[in-house]
This record gives structure tokens, sequence and C-alpha cells, in this order.
């Protein structure tokens, strides 16, 4: 195997520590190109698609790409902004403030970017950039806080499959999940109560998550469980009864039985019962995104008022609003415990005289950069 070449390294410069929030990913544009470039990525990846390759390539490429890719753009045009993806919007503008709330709670010696699993920025730029910029230690965050093998494990497959071509591997952590976590629990708390605040309480919350296979849960995923006890506990911190939330699963694709209940049927027979008004909130999405704003906020919405519902709200996701800003300092930090990101001024000083003692060894051995 040929591995990377190497960028320079200097004798006796100080390490740092980077942050990368990972996020699934966007078209570059909402166009019928762009959703062909990026379809085939998605629907390429094995952990997204459990089907015989040779079988998926022949569905991928002779019918998916050439006939949905149209319809796609349409749907990503009816949400697009003038800054672009509400995805990539929200995942940088996120990057951002963690990275500025981090700071200012002493952690000066990191750095925290974002990188997207399918499209650009590419995982594997953001890495190779990061080794460039001479980081050593590398904390992957996935913007997914349930664990699911569609969606972690395919990130920590592009983390490895990048390294095994990387001589030099910086140390790696990997964040596996944080759907109990109560930092993530009070965001959410709070975004509901936020919403109540100015509309008041619905008949029935409805928790949307998206939807896979229900073979996966067979086969040993953990993601169902994890939905259902993100859904619990921020239940209880609402102080809702069981009969005042459902639990669905949205964005179903293809013949195959998925997780139920459906999200649609759901909201259309809640309306066929005689509920007035719904409020529908996607926990599993940290970002708002196509699945929220257009599968839900609008194909959603149609559905309920539709089949006779009166009054249908949808609840924000996350985005960057402060609570889960202050929510992901707290997963960070835990999982960046025992690394030195930290800088006082006692550990600047400290850090500086030992890379002078390393620069000046490197010097009287005759080592360059």
């Amino acid at each position: 195997m040929a591995f990377r070449k190497e960028p320079n390294h200097t004798h006796g410069a100080l390490p740092s520590t980077a942050v990368v929030l990972v996020n699934l990913g966007t078209p570059d544009a909402p166009d019928t190109p762009a959703l062909r470039r990026y379809l085939r990525q998605f629907l390429s990846d094995p952990r997204v698609v459990e089907i015989p390759r040779a079988v998926w390539w022949f569905i991928l490429n002779g019918i998916i790409v050439p006939f949905r890719s149209s319809k796609s753009a349409q749907k990503y045009a009816s949400i697009w902004t003038e800054r672009g993806s509400p995805l990539r919007v929200h995942t940088e503008g996120q990057a951002a403030a963690l990275g500025a709330q981090l700071a200012a709670r002493g952690h000066h010696q990191l750095k925290v970017v974002h990188a997207m699993r399918y499209g650009s920025p590419a995982l594997p730029d953001v890495l190779d950039r990061l080794k460039a910029e001479g980081c050593t230690r590398i904390l992957v965050l996935p913007a997914y806080p349930q664990y699911s093998g569609t969606t972690t494990a395919s990130i920590f497959d592009a983390v490895f499959a990048h390294y095994r071509q990387v001589r030099n591997i910086p140390e790696l952590r990997l964040i596996r999940d944080y759907h109990d976590h109560d930092g993530y629990i009070q965001a959410l708390r709070q975004s509901v109560l936020d919403h109540w605040a100015l509309h008041g309480k619905p008949e029935k919350l409805v928790m949307s998550f998206h939807g896979v296979p229900k073979r996966t849960l067979l086969l040993g995923d953990p993601y169902h469980c994890e939905c259902h006890s993100t859904a619990r506990l921020l239940a209880e911190s609402l102080g809702l009864s069981q009969d005042e939330y459902l639990v669905t699963f949205q964005s179903r694709f293809g013949k195959a039985e998925w997780l139920q209940p459906y999200t649609a049927p759901t909201l259309q027979e809640l309306a066929r019962q005689g509920v007035r008004r719904v409020d529908v909130m996607c926990p599993g999405f940290t970002s708002d995104c196509l699945e929220t704003l257009e599968e839900i906020a609008m194909e959603g919405k149609d559905e309920f008022l539709h089949a006779g519902g009166q009054e249908f709200h949808f609840i924000a996701c996350l985005n960057e609003s402060p609570a889960w800003i202050a929510g992901m300092v707290d997963v960070a930090e835990q999982h960046l415990a025992g690394w030195p990101t930290m800088s006082n001024a006692a550990a600047r000083e400290e850090m500086a005289r030992q890379a002078q003692i390393a620069a000046e060894r490197a010097a009287a051995m005759g080592a360059g950069s």
C-alpha cells in the first residue's frame, strides 16, 4: 500500500487538538446535476443500502439517479436559502458557535471545524487539512444523537478508511452517541418550551425520527431503542403523559418494511380521530434540512390539514440555539477530558518551553523540518 506524502514537520511546533463536527451532507446546488452527484455518492454507501452491490448498482444508476434527481432537486429548491443549503448553513453555524464557546471556557489550544460525510466539505479533505495544520489529536463529533449503522458507523468507516493511507496517524476519539445526554435533552426541552410559550400546548406532540429498515433492528442496530429513549427522557422532562406524545418514523424509501409507525399515515389518522392541533418535532436531526423543512413542515402539514386537522405546528430543530450550543460544549468537553486543550498562562509557558527544547535538540542532531 502506498501511503500519502506527509506534510513538512517543524520540530518544536506546539501540538493542537481539533473537534470535527460531521453531518450527513447536502448537494452543492438545488439542480439536477448536483443531485445526481450527491445521490450517487450517498446511496452507494453499503452502510446506507444493504443490498448486494451488483443488484443495487443497476437499480441506483439505471433507475434512481436518472429518474429521482430532478424531483429531488425541486424539493431542495423549495427550501434553499440565499446562503445555500439549510443543513450546511446550520452546521457551519454550530461549528463556529461551538468553537467560540469552547474558547470562552479556556480551550484555546483547540480548533473546531465541520465536515460532511457526503458532499463538501468532504470529511477526508478536512482531516487532511487538519493534519497539515499540525493537529495531533482529533475528536469526531457526529451530528447524529442516536447511533445507527446507517449514519454514525458510516462516519467511522470514512475516518478509518482515510487513515489507512496515512503514515503518521493522530490520536483519535469518536463519539458514538449522545441520545440520552442531559445537555441534548435539555436543549430539546427548551426548544419545545420556547415554542409553547408563544403558541400554547398542542393536543399531541409528535416526535418524528428518520426511519431505517426494520431488518436493521432485528439484526442488532440500537437506533430504534435510542430514539425511544430520547423521546421518553424528553417527555419526562416536559411532564408529558404517555397519551400526550407519539414517536413516529419518517423518510421511508422502497417497498421493504421500515420502523413503524410511519409519520405521514400517523398524522392523517390523528386528524381523522378528531385531533385538532399537533406539534411535530424531529429530535434526531440537530440541523434543519430537507427532511424537516420540506417533508415535515410542508408535506406533513398538508397531510394533517387535508385529513381534517385544524392546526399544525413544526418545532424547528436545535440549529444554533444557545441551549444546544451549551449542550454541545458539554458533550465535547466530556470526550476531550485529559487532552491538553486548556491554555492558561502557565500552561502556555510550559508548552513553549518544551517546544523550544525539542527544537534545540532537533537542531543539535541535524534534523531538518
